[in-house]
């Protein structure tokens, strides 16, 4: 299993972002896929989730109406755009497999300053 996220970067507040993550190593479409994010000094928070359906989507309410996540099965890969960024998004920013704890990559670090 292989889960690797880029895209991430430093935005002023109000600005935009999307994360995408390239998967390999398993049958993608049968997956349900995450975000997750992990603000300096903190633990793991749910971000967002897209079941394999592709049609059951949640979010969490800090993000809720300016974070969009997305899915291309073909390509296995899973999205996330994020606007309107607030500097509380700061973090890194992780897909995972299956549940918020599943397998993920290395990350990809957004900072968004005020």
């Amino acid at each position: 299993v292989q889960l690797v996220e880029s895209g991430g970067g430093s935005v002023q507040a109000g600005g935009s972002l999307r994360l995408s993550c390239a998967a390999s190593g398993f049958i993608f479409r049968l997956w349900d896929m995450y975000w997750v994010r992990q603000a300096p000094g903190k633990g793991l928070e749910w971000v967002s989730r897209i079941k394999a359906d592709g049609y059951i989507i949640d979010y969490s309410d800090p993000v809720k109406g300016r974070f969009t996540i997305s899915r291309d099965d073909s390509k296995s890969m899973v999205y996330l755009q994020m606007n309107n960024l607030k500097p509380e998004d700061t973090g890194k920013y992780y897909c995972a497999r299956g549940t918020v704890n599943g397998n993920r990559g290395q990350g990809t670090q957004v900072t968004v300053s005020s």
